[in-house]
């Protein structure tokens, strides 16, 4: 028991590192920018909310973990805003990130590393219903913020609505097309001021 619980305790030390690392977006007061724990908070946050859009058979304690696991990879790669570049470097960033979800999971006794690095793979892959929902929910908070700072990161990587659309409505429609188009609605002012 004592050998489980250290390396519990040790997997628990190490996911505060993710405290420490800061996102594109900047919090809604505009003050400072989020880091990735806060959005990991929010975006659980937002499951429970949102839980009445989910799609029939999501199973939200499912969704809660993942989005709970799903950014802690960021330890070591740091955050890779959604909208910087022009996506060609995603299978190197894939690689990083799952070397770091082995390494960060790995700290836990097997069970345990099995059963969240089994969880944080779907997130990935997207192709549950589950993981579906959560990644649709994880590109909800950032266009609120941007929303709330008057493009926000938006601004900064001088995103289209062409991009906006491929990069955000593509993973929040198929899952969410009711929110997508109430969301998308509230977006548009800001690209057609851009325009």
């Amino acid at each position: 028991m004592t050998d489980r619980l250290s390396q519990q305790f040790a997997f628990l030390q190490e996911a505060d590192r993710l405290k420490t690392v800061l996102r594109a977006s900047r919090l809604a007061d505009g003050s400072r920018h989020e880091n990735t724990a806060e959005h990991s908070w929010h975006v659980t946050l937002f499951a429970m909310v949102l839980a009445d859009q989910a799609p029939a058979g999501v199973d939200l304690n499912r969704v809660l973990r993942m989005l709970i696991l799903h950014d802690l990879v960021e330890i070591d790669t740091g955050d890779v805003p959604l909208h910087f570049g022009d996506g060609t470097a995603h299978d190197a960033q894939t690689e990083a990130e799952t070397r770091a979800a082995e390494r960060l999971f790995g700290l836990l006794p097997d069970d345990q590393r099995d059963a969240f690095l089994d969880l944080w793979l779907e997130f990935e892959a997207s192709t549950t219903a589950d993981a579906m929902f959560a990644k649709s929910l994880d590109r909800l908070p950032p266009v609120l913020l941007n929303m709330a700072n008057g493009g926000g990161s938006w601004t900064e990587y001088d995103v289209t609505l062409a991009q906006f659309d491929a990069r955000v409505g593509t993973k929040v429609s198929r899952t969410l097309p009711a929110l997508w188009t109430w969301l998308r609605a509230r977006a548009l002012p800001f690209f057609a001021g851009r325009a």
